[in-house]
């Protein structure tokens, strides 16, 4: 169903004692004011139109050696297929913020499939978060883009098991974390009477360290103090077990002290309290760590009276009425689950005003009231208010009044809009934003999706065959949907912690903050489950656009556009730095047939669109077709890149990962027994020395060993030296064109680290110009003891570039010329296309005998089914793996009308 957009016209029907509204007429009877807020947010829908991306996962968490598999959706207005952007992005970043893996994927028809092998080098175990985006997206916030938190374990070659319980306690001058944490040996059993060294790490500083026996359960516990100038605010903690035969188990665990007070916040409905105005009042109660706490309690007046009893329904939120009395003021007292108890004020009353008040409990239409005091009334009597709701920066539904009653009442189609939020606001008779509230539209009917299998009940290896089904309320319709089949004895989760399809493109990204469960709202709905959705859209801010801004002509400024395709641009420069007009230029992919050729414009910039060019491939612009062309030089512009911020759903991350992935862990330790046998073979022979920092003369008064290294095969991917610098340089923070040390930048100290290339002191900048492959390390130092690098070059920290030997030759003047780039040559590495694969699903023939065991937990993966208009259905077939019990498929994607769905299924295998 297509929804009508109201941009300017509007036809006044009344739907109410005094409510007109507005839908598609005559601009004769438009108000100015309403016509001005109609114009700007128009010109916004039209000038910043949204694009959202939403990856569906085969599974919710993953061993190291696994493959993520995912399929992108991106789309735009009402959820339809997005045209902005044919390029999605997909970063990987670990607990550290650090950069893992990047994939650039080319978009069709608005999906895009794609994988990520979890590489024994690359991953450990840890927290990951995924974060994906478009071009187009880079123009506004992080928390437009999709996110999400995933637990990565290893099993491989593993005989340590931990689990860790910590709490922090602070005073204005000290802090202390207590820490207690268990040790098992693969077997699972308690590692008694073992001594443990640990060290405590905070801005890559040692902080504390001590030294412990575990007791006869295989526990420690470590006690942590420091001082104001050394309060910890993210750490690991490292442990080292020793054995019996003086084997050393080592284990980490990230720590991020979580003090203070737990924070308590009231959200009037409309935005304000108004004296002798009853209004619903949101409570939200969030622990230090991000996740709510419940509570209850009362609200009493200033006399002591009690007015009413409160308490959370859901997650730490919950609501109650007030109505504010002259001369009165009020505060809640709070009893948290955790037994504290704290009062709270109640933000004071204001004397005259009105309010927008919503009530979204029937199905097809959302009641309206707006309410003013007798002050504002008076002041304001026969005045015209204006209402108007928007989902996604387009105008649904327009209407105004005159201000005749205290109590304005009406009711609004819920047909009038998409699913999602809705955003209603109410406006002054001088076009002033009065008050404002969200309500959540869900069309139940308008995609219902179905699994079927032709048995319920399966055997081990047999064949099943599943069909999907799409249809709205009275017919078949098309979509495009991925399905993941999973065994749940191996994968159990909660389903209302799962980032899904629903929870993605209607709810989390269109609101501010973090949002706890987002699935729980979609998880078989009932009236609870939509009250408390109603709560949660009284505590949480809509993000996209404040009116006050738009109103008053100020946009977010647009600095990227969208990607129709793989281009690369820049200028083709004569030495004197003059652009070229109608240059010849020639693209051409190493050891690939692909090319193209194309003339610069009249002020010498140039385009290759279009490129299909895989990742990791080398490409070669040249200029030499040129008269002249010994003298021309080309410059690329700049790929843009999302910046590296904290992970917005950090709340998520599991802190036993050992113990909460238990069973799958345990099912991946079988998977990858092979992998248990390719142990380190260490071959004793004469070293060869590296080059270091020793060996230039400026930094041999640094420390003989660097506080962190990036050995040079870690850049052999690298394409922008400062940007992998930024990823992988730890302890240094980046920031308008310098390093810095980061415990020092934290603090407020602003003295940037100075770069060496083969001991040459250097800009910044010019390092991209140095061959990654020539690199032999890059040597980061966080102090100079003795300060003489630091006073010479004013600086503090020093990154030192260390070049690979060339060993010495005799070389002609012709081998010299060869070595010189030409400049009129351009060799470089793009970031190309990740290449595509399909998911591994075997087959099994009746009455052969097979001699492996069948340990998938991911069972199947289908990423392209696609129904069709007629029967609305598409059909596969896959086998079922060795395990029994239980296996969950689920089915995610949209329709033709950009309506979301979501569908689980369960069969069993025995």
């Amino acid at each position: 169903m297509k929804y009508i957009k109201i941009v300017f016209a509007l036809t006044f029907l009344t739907l109410g004692l005094h409510f007109s509204a507005a839908a598609q007429a005559s601009p004769q009877q438009d108000t100015a004011v309403l016509q001005n807020i109609l114009e700007k947010t128009k010109r916004l829908s039209q000038t910043q139109p949204v694009e959202k991306v939403y990856l569906h996962f085969d599974k919710p968490y993953y061993s190291v050696a696994d493959t993520i598999w995912f399929k992108a959706y991106l789309s735009s207005e009402q959820n339809l297929p997005s045209q902005l952007s044919k390029i999605v992005y997909v970063d990987v970043l670990n607990e550290k913020d650090s950069l893992v893996t990047s994939l650039k994927l080319p978009v069709n028809n608005s999906v895009a499939t794609g994988h990520i092998p979890l590489d024994l080098e690359l991953y450990k175990q840890g927290n990951y978060y995924v974060k994906a985006y478009t071009v187009w997206m880079l123009n506004f916030p992080q928390e437009y883009y999709f996110t999400k938190t995933i637990a990565i374990g290893d099993a491989i070659d593993k005989r340590l098991f931990t689990n860790i319980k910590y709490n922090a306690t602070q005073s204005d001058k000290s802090q202390t974390i207590n820490a207690r944490i268990q040790f098992r040996n693969e077997e699972k059993l308690p590692l008694s009477n073992k001594v443990v060294n640990w060290r405590m790490v905070s801005s890559y500083d040692v902080v504390a360290k001590g030294r412990g026996t575990t007791d006869q359960n295989g526990f420690l516990n470590v006690e942590i103090n420091t001082k104001k100038e050394n309060f910890i605010k993210s750490g690991e903690l490292y442990t080292d077990l020793v054995l019996a035969d003086k084997e050393i188990l080592s284990s980490s665990f990230n720590i991020k002290p979580q003090v203070g007070n737990i924070d308590l916040q009231f959200f009037p409905e409309g935005g304000e309290l108004y004296i002798g105005l009853p209004s619903q009042v949101a409570i939200k109660a969030v622990k230090p760590n991000g996740l709510g706490i419940d509570f209850t309690g009362n609200v009493t007046d200033n006399d002591g009276n009690q007015v009413t009893a409160i308490s959370s329904s859901h997650l730490g939120m919950g609501a109650f009425y007030l109505n504010p009395e002259p001369s009165k003021t009020y505060k809640a007292n709070i009893t948290f689950k955790d037994g504290s108890k704290q009062v709270f004020q109640i933000p004071a009353a204001k004397a005259s005003g009105v309010n927008l008040q919503v009530s979204n409990t029937l199905a097809d239409v959302i009641g309206v009231k707006i309410v003013a005091n007798e002050a504002y009334f008076q002041a304001n009597k026969g005045k015209p208010l204006f209402l108007v709701a928007q989902h996604n920066n387009v105008v649904y539904y327009a209407a105004q009044t005159m201000l005749q009653n205290q109590v304005t009442s009406a009711k609004i189609p819920k047909d009038k809009f998409p699913s999602g939020i809705v955003q209603l606001t109410l406006f002054s008779a001088t076009g002033e934003p009065a008050s404002e509230r969200l309500a959540f539209v869900l069309h139940k009917d308008a995609l219902n999706l179905k699994i079927s299998t032709d048995l319920a009940t399966y055997k081990p290896r047999q064949k099943v065959k599943m069909t999907v089904t799409a249809q709205d309320s009275t017919k078949k319709i098309a979509g495009n949907f991925s399905v993941t089949v999973i065994d749940e004895q191996k994968v159990p989760f909660n389903d209302d912690a799962e980032t899904t399809i629903l929870s993605a493109l209607l709810l989390t990204s269109d609101l501010q903050g973090y949002i706890e469960r987002p699935n729980y709202y979609f998880n078989k709905i009932n009236d609870k489950k939509v009250a408390d959705l109603d709560v949660l859209l009284l505590t949480q801010g809509y993000r996209r656009f404040v009116y006050k801004d738009i109103l008053a002509n100020k946009y977010t400024p647009i600095t990227y556009y969208p990607e129709q395709g793989m281009d690369i641009t820049g200028t083709l420069r004569d030495r004197t730095g003059m652009p070229v007009k109608k240059g010849a230029l020639r693209l051409t992919v190493t050891n690939k047939p692909i090319s193209q050729e194309i003339l610069t414009s009249p002020s010498g910039l140039f385009t290759f669109k279009n490129l299909n060019i895989p990742d990791s491939s080398e490409v070669v612009i040249s200029a030499k077709y040129n008269a002249n062309s010994n003298n021309m030089m080309i410059m690329l512009d700049q790929s843009p890149a999302a910046a590296i911020t904290k992970n917005i759903n950090a709340p998520d991350e599991v802190q036993n990962i050992d113990s909460t992935l238990n069973n799958y862990l345990a099912n991946s330790k079988k998977q990858y027994r092979f992998l248990n046998n390719l142990k380190e073979v260490v071959i004793k022979g004469a070293p060869v020395k590296k080059v270091s920092h020793n060996d230039y003369s400026a930094l041999t008064t640094l420390s003989m060993v660097a506080d962190h290294q990036i050995d040079g095969e870690r850049l052999g991917n690298c394409r922008d030296l400062i940007n992998c610098l930024k990823t992988m340089a730890t302890g240094l923070t980046f920031y308008e064109n310098n390093f810095y040390i980061t415990r020092d930048y934290n603090a407020g100290r602003r003295v940037p680290v100075q770069v060496f290339l083969a001991g040459t002191p250097v800009d910044l900048f010019s390092i991209n110009g140095v061959n990654p492959s020539e690199i032999e390390s890059i040597e980061i130092f966080l102090r100079d003891d003795v300060g003489t690098v630091s006073r010479t070059y004013n600086s503090n920290g020093v990154i030192s570039i260390n070049m690979k030997k060339v060993e010495k030759t005799k070389m002609s003047i012709a081998d010299l010329k060869k070595m010189i780039p030409e400049s009129n040559t351009l060799k470089f590495s793009p970031k190309g296309f990740s290449k595509d694969r399909e998911f591994y699903a075997p087959k099994y023939l009746p009455g052969k005998t097979y001699n492996t065991t069948d340990l998938r937990s991911t069972i199947f993966w289908n990423p392209k089914v696609v129904t069709d208009a007629t029967t609305g259905a598409s059909s596969f077939e896959f086998y079922n793996a060795d395990g029994k019990g239980t296996y969950k498929a689920i089915v995610e994607g949209l329709d033709v009308n950009g309506n979301p769905g979501r569908f689980i299924y369960r069969y069993t295998v025995k």
